[in-house]
């Protein structure tokens, strides 16, 4: 049986982005390999929490994935 790490990080994005690039977000991270959940809380607009293995994905490519679908996004939580 192969034991699944699994960490976390908060990504801040644009408090106004709007719900079809939030929905795009959500897309793109879920496809990542390694990527266990996605959480957008809908009282924090501007919050994208995600859950993935660190042996699979790193931090810095779900900030990439999530730059390159809203244009702007940094890191506030590990």
């Amino acid at each position: 049986m192969t034991d699944i790490k699994m960490v976390d990080v908060t990504i801040h994005i644009d408090k106004d982005t709007d719900t079809d690039t939030r929905n795009s977000v959500e897309t793109a991270l879920r496809a990542v390999n390694g990527v266990i959940s996605v959480h957008m809380p809908s009282n924090e607009p501007h919050l994208v929490v995600v859950e993935y293995d660190p042996d699979a994905t790193a931090s810095s490519h779900l900030l990439t994935m999530v730059k390159e679908v809203a244009g702007h996004a940094e890191m506030i939580g590990l």
